[in-house]
């Protein structure tokens, strides 16, 4: 739990704030940015939440923050309460969407997102978030977990946990494999399709066995290997968190032009819907940039 005695001086005053335990993942940023923004090191409330939706956002930020770093000093009088918000996640990324964002960021992955598909042939969760009550049951309630998709080894989380609870495979590159991931099911090694309109792209740079998830050739699910930049206006890498190769990395995101895709769901960021055939166009401003910081 945040504990107001850790406020951090940089917000605002009011009953919403950050406290000294943020380790600047960025989630409450992307979630409620009417709310949060960054200063000194960390997030911080830049404007507390009026009327019921900004009170929602800000009340989903605390759930999903990956440290409970977001505390209220009193109730918020708008909008539902903390406890209803806990259990509406996953939440679809729009209205009748299949893709649902499941909140309960983990710590063990610096706070990354992880994703849901509900398809009838058996539910797909993307990344690992943590192993909270409210989202297993909720999760159950949307049928469950058939396939585990895990994009590197930065973000596996509690998949241990959610593969015991719900039977599911685990799927992930074998070149990210490691001890604590021994157990995956089905190692990856080169493009395979997982499921029914569902493919596995191996992507290295970020690291060795970084891999994306394109679904329906529609929604790209991306960990680490690009994300949206709201402050550029465009894709973009982390350069200072590659671990493995900027080259490869550079061109794994060029061999990702001949897809198709209108979504991209990183694993930090907001998630994105990109115009009608602009995906490739998009990739190759990311391309470039990426040649000029090479």
């Amino acid at each position: 739990m945040a504990s107001p005695d850790l406020r951090l001086p940089t917000n605002v005053d009011g009953p919403v704030y950050v406290d000294a335990s943020c380790i600047d993942c960025a989630t409450c940023r992307w979630m409620a940015p009417e709310t949060f923004d960054y200063q000194a090191g960390a997030s911080r409330v830049h404007r507390q939440p009026l009327g019921a939706e900004a009170v929602e956002r800000a009340l989903a930020a605390l759930v999903a923050c990956p440290t409970s770093s977001i505390g209220t000093e009193s109730r918020l009088t708008e909008g539902p309460s903390a406890a209803e918000v806990a259990r509406s996640f996953p939440r679809p990324i729009e209205p009748g969407s299949p893709v649902h964002h499941c909140g309960y960021h983990a710590e063990d992955s610096f706070g990354a997102a992880s994703w849901l598909v509900v398809r009838p042939e058996g539910n797909i969760l993307v990344d690992s978030p943590r192993f909270a009550r409210p989202l297993v049951r909720r999760l159950e309630e949307l049928g469950g977990v058939a396939l585990m998709f895990l994009t590197h080894r930065d973000d596996v989380a509690d998949h241990e946990r959610f593969a015991a609870h719900f039977g599911c495979r685990r799927a992930m590159h074998r070149a990210d494999l490691g001890p604590g991931t021994r157990g995956i099911e089905q190692p990856l090694s080169g493009p395979e399709e997982l499921a029914r309109g569902v493919r596995f792209l191996p992507t290295p740079g970020h690291t060795r066995g970084s891999g994306c998830l394109l679904v329906d050739d529609t929604w790209l699910f991306t960990g680490d290997t690009l994300c949206w930049s709201a402050t550029h206006r465009r894709l973009h890498a982390f350069r200072g968190a590659c671990w493995h190769d900027w080259g490869v990395l550079r061109r794994s995101i060029s061999d990702l032009e001949r897809e198709r895709f209108e979504w991209v769901l990183p694993g930090h960021g907001a998630p994105v819907k990109l115009p009608p055939g602009h995906a490739p166009d998009e990739l190759r401003r990311l391309g470039a940039w990426m040649e000029e910081v090479a």
